[in-house]
């Protein structure tokens, strides 16, 4: 969710006339409820949060505190839905405070309250609109009866400085509120991968190996009933083991293209340089691997620089047609760089439907970024970028 601050031309007020229309009225308005509204706003503001902070050295302190600025934002949405009616100034409501979850205890969802930005910029806002208030109050106030000619122009006046206010005070705040907006997309991508991948696990073990060797069992049963008793047929038998030979190696082979969606154990033990290796080895085409790491980095980061270079490599052997292949690892700074590059056929694409639009999902839901540079006729360049994060001591 990113904030909008700065007025669409449908939304700005039409030029300040000698006239009086329905926008300088709205202003008049905005400007003498602008007293009533903004002793409301201090005198809450002044009892909870002053009184909050000077009873924060005893118990019930902070808890007060955190209910003040909890009504604080209160008061700021209404302040954005004046604005609104009003001024013509719209504004994206913040999002709504995340406090820690029930179970991590009292403290931390207190401190999460504590340190809203949002709330602690509404009580400026309404300690700045008590003499700002006195002040616009009296001067549109007399200017109804002494100035009212030239009154449109200073509420014009009056009321920028107003909208002013509310866009630097009021706001969300645009980086932070981008980052909770991706971070939210990124967390239901995760999600998502996650859940569909239990899914297709599911349903290849249930469809696919555990039915296979349930039919191996049954034929393998039939074949011991023709080897043994009385009506013996070892040509049947014979025939029933030779098709019992097939499904075992049709589950096998359903058994390891499933287990390519599991780190392998090469992989948790000897790192990225034997794991690329081993799968190097299963590619169509001559591949070259090079791994530059001093050392390795956290088992998340790791087993998705693995799966994205797995899954480059089976596109190569699917769609490429190359005749070498490179596969480069390395770190830069605080990112793990991998990248892949093929002389084939070139003209892969993110919606070509061979995986690279998923690929770049998983790598955007760890804050990575996936670069594809593929022109008909190749090269093929693809580029992944992780953020390095160290691993964590094994634990004994």
């Amino acid at each position: 969710m990113t904030a909008s601050i700065t007025l669409h031309d449908n939304d700005r007020p039409p030029p300040a006339r000698f006239a009086f229309d329905r926008h300088t009225w709205k202003e008049i308005s905005h400007l003498l409820a602008n007293l009533p509204i903004a002793l409301i706003g201090f005198v809450y503001v002044a009892i909870t949060i002053l009184t909050g902070v000077t009873l924060s050295v005893t118990v019930i302190g902070l808890p007060l505190l955190a209910l003040g600025l909890a009504g604080a934002r209160l008061l700021g949405k209404a302040e954005r839905a004046r604005a609104r009616a009003l001024l013509g100034v719209r504004i994206e409501e913040p999002s709504p405070l995340h406090t820690a979850r029930r179970r991590e205890g009292l403290f931390p969802r207190l401190w999460t309250s504590l340190k809203d930005p949002v709330a602690w910029r509404t009580v400026l806002y309404e300690f700045i609109r008590l003499p700002w208030g006195v002040l616009t109050f009296s001067v549109t106030l007399v200017s109804l009866f002494v100035l009212w000619p030239v009154l449109p122009f200073i509420a014009r006046g009056l009321t920028n400085a107003d909208r002013a206010m509310v866009r630097g005070l009021l706001s969300p705040s645009d980086e932070l509120e981008r980052r909770i907006a991706e971070l939210e997309s990124d967390r239901g991508v995760v999600v998502d991968t996650a859940a569909a991948d239990l899914r297709r696990i599911e349903r290849d073990l249930h469809d696919g190996a555990q039915a296979r060797l349930v039919a191996l069992a049954m034929g393998l049963g039939l074949a011991k009933e023709k080897l043994s008793g009385d009506a013996l047929d070892t040509t049947a038998a014979a025939a029933m083991v030779d098709e019992a030979h097939g499904e075992v190696k049709l589950a096998l082979q359903e058994l390891r293209d499933l287990a390519r969606g599991i780190p392998p154990a090469v992989l948790t033990d000897r790192g990225l340089d034997a794991a690329l290796s081993s799968v190097a080895a299963r590619c169509t085409a001559p591949v070259k691997v090079t791994v530059d790491l001093m050392e390795r980095p956290a088992e998340a980061i790791e087993g998705i620089a693995y799966f994205t270079v797995s899954e480059l490599l089976q596109n190569v052997s699917k769609h490429a047609q190359a005749k070498s292949v490179s596969v480069d690892v390395w770190r830069a700074n605080d990112r793990l760089l991998v990248q892949v590059q093929d002389d084939g056929r070139g003209g892969a694409s993110l919606d070509g439907g061979t995986g690279m639009a998923g690929l770049a999902e998983r790598l955007g839901a760890v804050d990575g970024l996936f670069v594809l540079d593929s022109p008909v006729g190749g090269p093929t360049v693809v580029t992944a970028e992780l953020p390095w994060r160290e691993r964590a001591p094994r634990r004994p």
